[in-house]
């Protein structure tokens, strides 16, 4: 145990790690050492930004407090801090089931956390973190909240209303990154393609988008997450003329069927989701399209399911995550549907879907041999160099592995690829001239 030393750990999205790395900075300047999601604790304080999303989350959760907590009897921690989005949504809950705990904050007064240490907020730290991503790209929040009102979805409850930040706070935290040797900037927020209404009524993300890439030193824009009603078809405008813009759109759609998606209350219909992807594939040639489905929603038939692989055969998508729905309290789901899918059929679902997916990836992947691609390096695993093309989000998309084979490859740097094989996961490249 290090005096002055802090362990950071982070679960659940990116928006929490922007979270982290903005009070790890608060905590820098106020003269403590921190660390993010070491493999072995060695501060005398623990800070651990949780996830309530789901029930794996939440249970990932507290399970990570529990185990805190035993390294605090243990004597290999001294305090134990607990934010993020559990703690805004359970803290009563928390400090009644784990009073070892020695504070508990929320999503949005994480900060007061200094003052619990006899500390002070650092106003020129600004818009300023530490970055826990590779130096190369980083994550900017737009906003925060959500409008939407999704029968399943938990997030309106933990984050309440959707409050744009200005353009002009993102524009200078994009060009402070971008002179910290960042050149990949991704773009997150709960409902991408909303941001701005709460600022003037209109969407704005067309237009921050394009300032944004004029900025210099900005290789690589990436967008998660839009939303397929009301989708704001200028942003396929921006994404197609502007070059590190990257030709890829995270778009959750979630399910296919007219009658899941209106007791989803997603706003959308199956015809509109059908014509927003022939706009956006039309529009900008090449894109590769990142989507999340669900199944197992309460009512969900056979004849639904299965209109739900046939859709995911039609639309081919380039990436796609999955997951059986899960009931979480204080949603209208929770409240007025009963959860009538059995677990065993969820499972099956879940599993025929992404079988369905993993063989649509190999075939997609495949059309990528022999194609000259413009690759960034991540990392080196052993034998090979890990990278990425534009069409790729961290930790979560296919990647590019390079043999090490002698040559010397930099982290954060651009090289021109040719893919040479490939399989459902990940594809194979040499660097060329």
């Amino acid at each position: 145990m290090r005096k002055g030393f802090v362990d950071f750990i982070t679960l659940g999205c990116s928006k929490n790690l922007v979270d982290t790395e903005r009070l790890m900075k608060q905590f820098e300047a106020n003269g403590y050492h921190c660390r993010h999601d070491a493999e072995r604790l060695s501060g005398e304080i623990a800070v651990v930004n949780t996830c309530g999303f789901i029930g794996d989350a939440k249970e990932e959760s507290v399970n990570t407090i529990l185990e805190l907590v035993q390294a605090k009897q243990e004597g290999r921690i001294r305090r134990i801090y607990v934010m993020g989005c559990l703690s805004q949504r359970y803290r009563d809950e928390l400090q009644k089931e784990i009073p070892e705990v020695d504070g508990y904050f929320g999503k949005f007064d994480y900060k007061e956390l200094l003052r619990e240490l006899g500390k002070a907020e650092v106003e020129t730290c600004g818009i300023q973190r530490k970055l826990t991503t590779p130096k190369h790209y980083a994550y900017v929040k737009i906003a925060e909240g959500c409008d939407r009102h999704c029968a399943y979805c938990a997030i309106p409850l933990i984050t309440s209303r959707h409050v744009s930040r200005p353009q002009e706070e993102i524009l200078e935290e994009v060009r402070w990154l971008v002179s910290q040797g960042v050149k990949e900037i991704q773009l997150i927020e709960q409902e991408l393609t909303y941001y701005g209404v709460d600022l003037n009524g209109r969407r704005q993300i067309a237009q921050l988008v394009q300032r944004m890439a004029e900025i210099e030193g900005v290789r690589w824009i990436r967008l998660h997450y839009a939303y397929p009603n009301q989708f704001p078809m200028e942003l396929l405008d921006v994404i197609r003329e502007r070059p590190n813009v990257c030709n890829y759109l995270d778009i959750a759609l979630q399910h296919i069927s007219d009658a899941v998606l209106q007791r989803m209350h997603r706003n959308v219909t199956k015809q509109e989701t059908i014509d927003l992807i022939r706009q956006i594939r039309s529009k900008v040639p090449g894109i590769h399209l990142r989507t999340t489905l669900m199944v197992g929603f309460p009512g969900e038939t056979e004849e639904e399911f299965e209109e739900l692989m046939d859709f995911v055969r039609w639309a081919r998508f380039e990436r796609m995550g999955a997951f059986a729905y899960s009931e979480e309290e204080g949603t209208y789901s929770a409240e007025h549907y009963t959860d009538d899918v059995p677990d065993d059929v969820k499972e099956r679902r879940l599993s025929q879907l992404m079988a369905l997916q993993q063989e649509i990836s190999a075939e997609l992947a495949a059309e990528q041999v022999g194609k000259i691609l413009i690759v960034v390096i991540d990392r080196k695993e052993g034998d090979y160099y890990i990278g990425r093309t534009e069409f790729s989000s961290p930790e979560v998309d296919p990647e590019v592995l390079i043999p090490v084979a002698g040559r010397l490859l930099r982290k954060g740097v651009f090289y021109n690829v040719k893919i040479t094989d490939a399989d459902e996961f990940d594809l194979y490249g040499e660097v060329v001239r």
